[in-house]
């Protein structure tokens, strides 16, 4: 099963085509510019998969949390993608992602900005807890209960001792590895915390229409 994996949850986004357990092709595109372009990095690496769109099985995209608009380009493209070939979405976290396949203990942590970081606990894969936002130097006391004394090791590009971002080819197996559910209609990146314009406006944003009730 041919599946292509795309997370945009930091500033490197990871691209990959999978056919099952093995990697075709995959790449890490710096999505920080103005000029980066995601559809041409993802043909690229379908071009080198000798993968056409319309051969692919399926499309994986990691929902987040991470960049609030990395995540909506990636999900938007996704989307896209799966509409035009008529294949399903399957949605992963892109912390668990980036924890994928390591072994023990392991906590995923990505930069929020404003001095927090985004942190999951994983057992094996399986997440311990639950994924959230909270300050750094808050976390090594929350890893320390979940952990109950095992061995910890940090992934990711906060508190880790290398710089590691989710890759497309983790998205991919770890979509395969699930529940396989199409969530093309409904997919929603997984923010975790609000927005800034829902924090610095509750009531709505001074000015805008009223919204309509359906």
């Amino acid at each position: 099963m041919k599946v292509l994996g795309l997370d945009t949850s930091t500033f490197t986004s990871g691209i990959a085509v999978v056919d099952d357990g093995k990697l075709l092709a995959e790449a890490r595109h710096d999505a920080s510019g103005q000029k980066s372009d995601l559809l041409v990095a993802i043909d690229d690496v379908c071009k080198r998969a000798g993968v056409a769109p319309l051969e692919l099985d399926a499309i994986a995209v990691g929902a987040g949390p991470g960049s609030f608009t990395g995540l909506r380009i990636g999900m938007a493209t996704a989307k896209g993608i799966a509409f035009a070939s008529g294949k399903p979405l399957w949605a992963v976290s892109s912390l668990a992602a980036l924890a994928h396949g390591h072994p023990g203990f392991v906590v995923a942590v990505l930069d929020a900005r404003k001095s927090e970081v985004y942190a999951g606990c994983y057992l094996d894969g399986a997440l311990v807890g639950s994924e959230r936002v909270l300050p750094p130097s808050n976390v090594a006391a929350w890893v320390a209960e979940l952990a109950a004394a095992r061995p910890v090791a940090y992934v990711g590009d906060m508190l880790a001792p290398e710089v590691t971002t989710p890759s497309g080819a983790a998205v991919a197996w770890l979509a395969l590895a699930g529940n396989r559910v199409d969530v093309v209609t409904e997919a929603a990146p997984s923010y975790i915390r609000k927005a800034e314009a829902e924090v610095m406006y509750p009531d709505g944003v001074p000015g805008a229409l009223p919204r309509r009730d359906p």
